[in-house]
């Protein structure tokens, strides 16, 4: 009897230890499957960045050589430019006066003609002094961090401002033909709609901050791009 007893004591016992190890081990494998789905998001994230990064590389090797194509045209048009000018009115050449009794008055006039070109001359000096203000004003201009809008990084933002948009507004008030034109540029494809790039322009170029948080709250996070 006694026998018995301490046989179904140890497979008690046995049977305890053997759920506890399994209980362990149990926990122990499905943390090893959580850290294994966790690996693999990274994994796929870093995936979808690469690809991002990479359509950048390419909208920048795109804009690169459309700049050095212009670059090299620029020279042709400017000398086509030079050579169709005409010629200044000093090189032009004027028939002499021919000798006659009228060639003294015609000197007088022509003696006399000089004198109201003072006015003249002084004319665009008064109009460079009114357009000194304004040019002073669109120097001292500051550009606006583009990068606050979701879906511009420092790559985009490099690139947009490589286009001259520098501005909220300026990408408030971009029509259909100025998206489709943008993107071609920059090698999107319907990027700017999905990202909703133009409403928040125009909140931010509103002032509206409280909206633009509320609407857009991953907008300066991490998560921006």
């Amino acid at each position: 009897m006694s026998t018995f007893f301490y046989v179904l004591l140890a497979f008690i016992v046995g049977v305890s230890v053997g759920w506890f190890i399994w209980g362990r081990l149990r926990g122990e494998l499905d943390s090893l499957r959580g850290d294994l789905d966790r690996t693999r998001g990274e994994r796929d994230r870093l995936r979808a960045d690469t690809d991002r990064l990479t359509a950048e590389l390419e909208a920048c090797g795109h804009t690169r050589a459309d700049l050095e194509r212009r670059l090299r045209e620029a020279p042709a048009a400017s000398g086509a430019a030079k050579a169709s000018a005409p010629a200044p009115a000093a090189l032009v050449s004027t028939p002499a006066p021919a000798k006659s009794a009228s060639a003294k008055p015609a000197a007088t006039r022509s003696a006399a003609a000089p004198k109201p070109a003072a006015p003249k001359a002084a004319a665009p000096k008064a109009a460079a002094k009114k357009a000194a203000p304004a040019s002073t004003k669109a120097a001292t201009g500051k550009a606006d961090n583009l990068r606050r809008l979701i879906g511009i990084g420092p790559v985009n933002e490099k690139l947009l401002k490589g286009l001259g948009v520098t501005s909220y507004a300026q990408i408030a008030a971009w029509t259909a033909a100025d998206v489709k034109r943008i993107e071609d540029v920059l090698n999107f494809d319907g990027r700017i709609a999905r990202e909703q790039w133009i409403e928040q322009a125009k909140l931010l170029a509103a002032g509206d901050e409280k909206e633009f948080a509320r609407r857009f709250p991953t907008a300066g996070t991490a998560s921006n791009t």
